[in-house]
């Protein structure tokens, strides 16, 4: 509080020197002129110095006041600098945007949008930090993170659904041309698998109601190495619509059980809790929830495609 104190005399002393007066300084600054008096006089005890030379009809600086009003000047200024700077901030698109985002996820869905956003708007300086491992936004000074899946509860963070992450059992049409396709979820278990593995253990597959811990012979814990084993018909596999899209488009791939819903998670977007919400987290925020829910669709998409 005192240091706050020391600080508002500031302005009282600049414009006490710049009106010429005590009383005019009062008038420009709404107050008495006892208060600007009291001000002044105690800037003058803390600072050890006399600032004005006093008379009945003039005031004038002193040497050590008029070296003092130079630096409270420059000051001054710099603060209305940077108040006008994130003025300008708060009405356009400029400065630092530093996301934390999950490396294939984010590589394919999340960053293509964000860069063209960045060539949209010159002033955006964007700095992608790809990383499966749960940041700490607040700590790690990042401004926005991309997280799959339910999370934690927080006072600090502030989250928005932006899309779900859906999944799709899918191989290659050779792997089911010699070994045919399962006709009920019950029949996964007996055909060849491709296990995601984290954290040591092969992820179970939620088929309907249905959870089941598939027969993997193959085991990666990387989902695209995991999509390039299905298509080179090492058996079948439960991935991402997003990242096996491209190949079920192009007939590399082919879904299984296209009536079986397997599921999906959301798809947040989390930001430092702040009163004031910067200009760039939310035009980013708005884009990725604007555009990631047409690749991201998951079990329509699929279906509709087996019916054409």
């Amino acid at each position: 509080m005192q240091m706050k104190g020391e600080l508002n005399s500031i302005p009282v002393f600049v414009a006490a020197v710049e009106a010429g007066s005590f009383s005019r300084a009062a008038e420009q600054l709404f107050l008495t002129r006892s208060a600007v008096t009291k001000t002044i006089a105690r800037l003058e005890s803390r600072l050890g110095v006399t600032l004005f030379h006093r008379t009945t009809r003039s005031l004038r600086l002193t040497e050590q006041g008029a070296i003092y009003y130079d630096y409270c000047r420059r000051a001054l200024l710099e603060m209305e600098k940077a108040e006008a700077t994130l003025a300008e901030n708060r009405l356009q698109v400029n400065g630092s945007l530093r996301v934390s985002l999950p490396v294939l996820f984010g590589r394919l869905c999340i960053a293509p949008l964000l860069t063209a956003l960045a060539r949209e708007h010159e002033g955006l300086q964007l700095s992608l930090s790809f990383s499966d491992r749960l940041v700490d936004i607040v700590e790690e000074g990042v401004d926005l993170a991309i997280r799959i899946g339910e999370l934690a509860d927080s006072s600090s963070l502030v989250a928005r659904q932006i899309a779900s992450h859906g999944m799709v059992f899918c191989a290659s049409p050779d792997y089911l041309q010699a070994f045919g396709e399962p006709a009920s979820a019950d029949a996964l278990v007996h055909h060849h698998a491709i296990g995601y593995t984290r954290g040591g253990r092969v992820q179970k597959w939620q088929a309907g109601e249905a959870e089941i811990t598939p027969t993997a012979r193959i085991m990666m814990d990387d989902m695209q190495a995991l999509k390039d084993a299905a298509i080179a018909g090492c058996g079948i596999a439960w991935l991402p619509y997003w990242l096996v899209r491209e190949a079920l488009e192009q007939g590399m791939l082919q879904e299984v059980l296209p009536g079986v819903n397997t599921s999906s998670w959301p798809v947040y977007a989390v930001w430092p809790q702040s009163p004031h919400l910067s200009l760039n987290v939310r035009v980013a925020v708005e884009r990725l929830q604007s555009a990631l829910p047409e690749i991201m669709a998951v079990v329509e998409a699929p279906t509709a495609r087996r019916s054409e």
